[in-house]
Formats: C-alpha cells, sequence, structure tokens
C-alpha cells in the first residue's frame, strides 16, 4: 500500500487516566494483567492554508466487570475472567524501547468469535508491544491523505499503535488490508489503513452500535489485542 501524504487535520494527543485490565491467557498460561496507562504523546503540522480542528478531550475509562469465558483461539483470554470493559477511549504505553530496536512492525491481522465477544489481534515483530489509543470515532478518516474509509457496520472503532517501525526496504505489511469477520456476532472487518511516521492505523467496523470494548497486550509473540463485547 503506497504512503501517501498526512491528514491535514491536527491529531492531538490523547491521554486518558489508568485503565485497570484483567488479565488474559497466553497460550500455555496465565498471562498477567495490563499495566496502567498513560498518554501517548502525537504531534502533526497542518498543511498550510488549511483548517486544523483537533479532537475534544478524552474522558476517563471506566471499568465494567463481567464474568466471560476465555479465548479459544491461541491469543489468550482468562477463563472466567471479570471483562472490564466500556466504550470510553482505551489508552496504553509501549513496553519497550523503538529507538533500540525493541519494537517491531506489523506482521498480522486477526479477528475471531468467542463466547460473549468478537476480539481483533494485530501482531507485530516484537519483541516488545508499541503504546496504543483504541477509541470510537464518528467517521473513519485516513491519517496519512485525509480521505474517508469506507468501513461495514453502524459503529467504528479507530485503532492507532505508536511507535511501530517501518522496516527498511520492505512494504510496510505484506499481509491483507482488510480482513473480514467470519462467524463473529459484531465485528465486519478489520481495515489497516496506513502505516506513517511510526503509527499506524486501523478501522474496525461494528454492528449494532457501540458496544464496550477493551485493549491489552500479550507477549511471545507481541500483539496488541481488542475485544468488543457482542451479548
Amino acid at each position: 500500500m503506497g504512503l501517501r501524504r498526512r491528514s491535514t487535520r491536527s491529531v492531538a494527543a490523547l491521554s486518558a487516566a489508568g485503565v485497570l485490565m484483567l488479565g488474559a491467557c497466553t497460550q500455555g498460561g496465565t498471562e498477567p494483567g495490563p499495566s496502567a496507562s498513560s498518554s501517548i504523546p502525537r504531534t502533526s503540522t497542518p498543511t498550510p492554508g488549511t483548517t486544523s480542528t483537533a479532537p475534544t478531550s478524552v474522558p476517563s475509562p471506566s471499568a465494567t466487570a463481567t464474568s466471560l469465558p476465555g479465548s479459544t483461539d491461541g491469543d489468550g483470554g482468562a477463563e472466567g475472567a471479570p471483562f472490564p470493559a466500556d466504550t470510553s477511549p482505551d489508552v496504553g504505553q509501549a513496553t519497550g524501547d523503538a529507538s533500540a530496536g525493541e519494537i517491531g512492525t506489523l506482521t498480522g491481522l486477526r479477528v475471531g468469535a468467542q463466547a460473549g465477544y468478537d476480539r481483533v489481534v494485530l501482531e507485530l515483530s516484537g519483541p516488545k508491544t508499541p503504546g496504543w489509543t483504541v477509541r470510537y470515532v464518528d467517521e473513519a478518516i485516513a491519517d496519512a491523505s485525509g480521505l474517508p474509509v469506507t468501513v461495514p457496520g453502524d459503529a467504528v472503532l479507530e485503532v492507532t499503535l505508536f511507535p511501530v517501525t517501518y522496516p527498511e526496504g520492505a512494504n510496510a505489511y505484506d499481509g491483507p488490508s482488510i480482513v473480514r469477520g467470519t462467524g463473529t456476532a459484531v465485528v465486519t472487518e478489520v481495515n489497516w489503513t496506513s502505516l506513517f511516521e511510526g503509527y499506524l492505523q486501523a478501522f474496525v467496523g461494528v454492528t449494532g452500535g457501540q458496544h464496550p470494548f477493551r485493549a491489552f497486550a500479550l507477549s511471545d509473540p507481541a500483539r496488541i489485542v481488542i475485544d468488543i463485547r457482542s451479548d
């Protein structure tokens, strides 16, 4: 996918208070719960002659625990663990240093159905994970071009990961840019749009309006997981 010029809209820093998300299991063991989150800075320079708008302030997520069964797709999920999720933006910190080569690039997109929720997985070459911002948006707008992105569904989740390494001498991502949900209850598709200046952007289409969701990191391999409630 060719990279285009960054959107003329200014993307302000999203910050949110700490998010307590209880753990998920990695393959063959119990993954500790995600650590507390903090803001991920982001700035951009508007193109001269254009008008820039900044998003409104981000409310602090509040957790509502509901017991749900665990995942069976090999990407974790604690059996019977509480499911802290609402529709507020979810923000998490990077677990490594990108300049030291600890954070890699996107290597895979997956969508799967679980009991009570649908799961979206963005896998990276790692070994550490980037920070993330996941939030519902009124419209899917490509970060690099400023053009609208068609995403089927009644609501759209914007997923931003930072920092993500752009591999030298290679495409940003060789896999499919659109992965459609098969057998999922609420997720229609995941649409990867760009990797630009260290920011990876994707959109998740959701049917039936804004469902509660949670986001967290898993390791070995490094991946960011987004669960969207379907019950």
